[in-house]
């Protein structure tokens, strides 16, 4: 157990995430100091929430002086941990942990866990699908972490017997100190270079998920992503691996797809778990996220029913590739969850139909080559908004051929949206999926789809 008790906690940030480490360090105990650089008069909410607690509070800055009070140091998974107070932490070694930090060590149930730079809440949700058919009588499912619950919020009434499914980021990632019982890599592709700087340091930040498994473990990875499929190598524990092609070893416990059955195989025997006519997700990349879920659940000891019932009628996760309606003959879809110029090249193989595209946002620092070369093909009109609208430009317009599409520049993702409506014709699909983050102008990715959901259907 991590010590609170008579020990002074200093929490970093004042919004969700860092209210509920100050809750939960409070009923365990600490004197709790919260600073954020929000001025006082801005934090009346936060405030108000945690009354019952009566934390200190810092605002306007995190000074530096505060470290000499501190006996550990709780952050968000948002936070970065090269700003100088963090960074004056570390050199002190002051103790420092995150939600997914303490819940990993705390909670005592056999954890599992999903990581990777795409498709993991999709996959998170199938398999808490599935754990709910596999569940007993008075079994609990929670599924939460960069998803769902906050993990803070639960922690003490998750019961010896509940099943546990997190979907965890690599920032989340970034300080465990253990990994869980099932622990899975999706894949590991270029994101949030402006956060981690490197791909060594992002996918360090992934790979944490496994680095403290034991012997009792399984390990859960994609046979078809390189940085991912390295992992195998070391691992501790045992290994379910997926992927579209059968794999070359007989003994290997796989998930692959022959014909349009998904099978799994253990000890040279198949097994079909379900033909993929069973999936209402649209795309290649959902059947990958269908084959990653059955893996995870085998790795877990799901029975198949379980599986199959966690797939049958599951008409996806809002944001990403929802249909929002039909206007001007054009299927509107919000996929605002598509945050990397990747995740919008996986979205556009969903589609077969002519398509306006919505593109922007905040860069990530992430290379737009090679979206901007699909989209030669794959649109005939692109609607450029937010911040980024100029850096993808330049991509467009080198990759620019003489069929290539129309290209239109917004301010605001309201004036896209317009823009796309004038254009779109009867028969296309009009897509947001932006390849850049919502930060520029909004909270998050839902708001963003939320607003472009909203104003999709107040045309007239």
């Amino acid at each position: 157990m991590i010590e609170f008790k008579n020990k002074t906690a200093v929490v970093l940030g004042a919004a969700r995430q860092g209210l509920a480490l100050a809750k939960y360090a409070a009923r365990h105990g600490a004197k709790v100091i919260i600073t954020d650089k929000r001025p006082f008069d801005q934090l009346s909410a936060a405030r108000e929430s945690t009354a019952e607690i009566d934390p200190e509070w810092v605002c306007g800055d995190h000074p530096l002086s505060l470290l000499d009070r501190a006996d550990i140091l709780l952050v968000t998974a948002g936070a970065d941990l090269r700003i100088p107070f963090l960074q004056e932490a570390m050199r002190r070694n002051i103790p420092i942990w995150n939600d997914a930090a303490i819940f990993l060590h705390e909670v005592k149930n056999p954890i599992i866990a999903i990581t990777g730079s795409s498709g993991k809440t999709t996959t998170t949700t199938l398999v808490g699908r599935m754990a709910e058919a596999a569940a007993k009588p008075g079994q609990k499912v929670w599924v939460g972490g960069n998803i769902g619950f906050a993990l803070m919020s639960f922690i003490d009434d998750i019961q010896p017997d509940d099943i546990v499914v997190l979907e965890l980021s690599s920032f989340q990632l970034e300080l465990v100190k253990n990994s869980p019982h099932v622990a899975a890599i999706l894949n590991i592709t270029p994101n949030h270079l402006d956060r981690h700087e490197t791909m060594e340091n992002y996918t360090a930040a992934k790979v944490n998920i496994l680095r403290y498994q034991g012997q009792q473990d399984t390990a859960v990875l994609f046979r078809e992503n390189e940085l991912t499929w390295e992992q195998r190598r070391g691992l501790k524990g045992g290994l379910v691996s997926f992927g579209f092609n059968e794999p070359d070893t007989a003994e290997e416990k796989a998930v692959y797809l022959k014909g349009e059955q998904i099978i799994y195989r253990q000890q040279g025997c198949e097994q079909e778990i379900m033909n993929t006519d069973l999936i209402r997700l649209r795309g290649r990349h959902n059947v990958c996220n269908v084959m990653a879920a059955c893996a995870i659940a085998a790795a877990a000891g799901f029975p198949y029913e379980a599986m199959r019932a966690g797939v049958s009628g599951f008409n996806g996760v809002p944001h990403r590739l929802q249909w929002v309606r039909t206007y001007h003959g054009a299927n509107w879809y919000n996929d605002s969850i598509a945050t990397a110029p990747e995740r919008t090249m996986a979205a556009l193989h969903s589609f077969h139909e002519p398509m306006v595209l919505l593109l922007g946002g905040r860069d990530k620092k992430l290379p737009w080559e090679e979206l901007a070369a699909e989209l030669q093909t794959k649109a005939h009109c692109v609607v450029l908004f937010g911040e980024a609208a100029g850096l993808i430009e330049n991509a467009l317009n080198k990759a620019q051929t003489p069929d290539g599409p129309e290209v239109i520049r917004c301010d605001l993702l309201e004036d896209a949206v317009k823009a796309a409506a004038e254009k779109c014709r009867e028969g296309d699909v009009v897509l947001l999926s932006p390849g850049g983050t919502s930060y520029d102008a909004f909270v998050n990715f839902e708001e963003r789809g939320d607003r472009f959901t909203e104003w999709v259907k107040a045309l007239e």
